[in-house]
């Protein structure tokens, strides 16, 4: 698809949320940023754990859910951007569900968890005029996202005063659909002109694996230390493509001729689908039960999934954008949640953070290729329910993606968790 497509930012107005990065690939993935409880830490999440809320970036984390206890755990945002491009300017704003997760305890050393989180949205309009009256004006569009549904399990291998160990693994699977579409239309009203338009549909039904490994040492009385360690490994998977273009008149839309694919042959193949070996490692500090400082680091070989289109269907040209070496650091600070406090506000939870990801993807240009880098800063404050161990978790981060030569987005995202702890699984002694 051609750069334009990503350089012009168009006036007319769109239902839904523009977002011109997202014709590359599957899309602009907000992950983590749009759980507020990963959110708040500046994208902190491989060290974290805990007995009420659920840690799908490291399913280690299931260990720490607490025996005869039900954890139920959602989260909403809401999305206001700018973006800019050289002297252009366009605003918009979006509310999405962040996620829904459930985990509960199989026994006292296995726990179970489950979810569906957005993995990554497509929503653009972009429109370039014709360059003479009478010419041809065109029209980049594309909708569509991909969800994630996940299971994973989390064994608690060790569990001593001084030392605990937790391993688990995610079962991942996507589903959704892309559409993309690319129109010229021509500003020549008479009967005789006709458009011409590109239209691509992406299905994926694919799995993806996912494995965790959680250690804490205490330092002593008061201190813990602990490090996480998150791996994907390298899949590759095939997703279903159907590719085509068609002319129509200009006043009715009514197709009027298939130029491809050409009579005797398929519109629908199979592309490729590739997640890179990705390696996530984090440390954290605790001074046990009152504060904690954690820091990550991310490495890739390129950022979320990569798509190939099968041979022959790439009809759009040859994208500007690829993916590449991938590097994401972040470091937050907490004051925990305090549940033997005196007073409420001794028991409000407070955080901040911020974070880097460079190589998010890259773009050839006619003076050398540019890498696209993203860095942002988060905080947030956890309120404990006054009865039982329920938490309400409201977030607010900053991000910046891009640079205003190529395009910018800037986007602050409010969002709000809910986490329902209760015990489920208590038998009463007495009636």
């Amino acid at each position: 698809m051609g750069l334009i497509g990503l350089t012009g930012l168009s006036a007319e107005a769109q239902n839904g949320f523009n977002l011109p990065y997202s014709q590359y690939g599957l899309g602009v993935s907000d992950l983590p940023y749009n759980m507020p409880s990963a959110a708040r830490m500046g994208g902190v999440v491989y060290t974290r754990h805990s007995n009420n809320t659920i840690n799908p970036f490291n399913p280690a984390s299931y260990g720490s859910i607490e025996n005869e206890s039900f954890v139920f755990d959602m989260g909403f945002n809401i999305q206001l951007s700018r973006l800019a491009s050289g002297d252009q300017r366009a605003k918009d704003a979006d509310g999405n569900i962040g996620y829904l997760a459930v985990g509960l305890p199989i026994t006292r050393w296995w726990k179970l968890s489950a979810g569906l989180m957005p993995y990554s949205s497509v929503d653009y309009l972009t429109v370039v005029p014709p360059s003479t009256t009478g010419g041809l004006k065109t029209e980049f569009s594309g909708g569509g996202g991909v969800n994630e549904v996940f299971a994973g399990m989390a064994f608690n291998v060790l569990n001593k005063k001084s030392d605990k160990l937790q391993v688990g693994f995610n079962v991942g699977y996507l589903t959704g659909k892309i559409v993309k579409l690319m129109s010229y239309v021509a500003t020549d009203t008479s009967t005789y002109s006709i458009n011409s338009r590109k239209a691509q549909e992406l299905r994926l039904g694919n799995v993806l694996l996912d494995f965790g490994v959680q250690y804490r040492h205490a330092l002593g009385e008061r201190y813990t230390l602990g490090v996480g360690i998150d791996y994907k490994p390298y899949m590759n998977m095939k997703v279903k493509e159907t590719a085509m273009i068609y002319t129509y008149h200009a006043t009715t839309e009514a197709l009027l001729d298939t130029v491809f694919p050409v009579r005797g042959e398929e519109a629908s193949q199979r592309g490729r689908l590739e997640q890179a070996h990705t390696v996530g490692v984090g440390v954290n500090l605790e001074r046990n039960g009152l504060w904690q400082v954690a820091a990550d680091a991310t490495f890739g070989g390129w950022q979320g999934l990569r798509h190939t289109e099968p041979e022959g269907f790439d009809i759009f040209g040859q994208s500007p954008m690829h993916g590449g070496a991938y590097n994401k650091y972040a470091l937050g600070f907490e004051k925990m949640v305090n549940m033997n406090a005196q007073n409420y506000f001794g028991r409000i939870g407070v955080s901040v953070g911020a974070h880097m990801e460079q190589g998010l993807m890259y773009m050839t240009t006619a003076s050398g290729e540019r890498r696209v880098d993203q860095w942002g800063v988060g905080g947030g404050i956890t309120l404990p329910m006054r009865k039982g161990r329920s938490l309400l978790t409201i977030s607010v981060e900053y991000n910046s993606m891009g640079d205003k030569e190529i395009l910018q987005r800037r986007c602050v995202t409010f969002g709000i968790a809910v986490s329902s702890c209760e015990r489920w699984f208590v038998k009463r002694k007495y009636n």
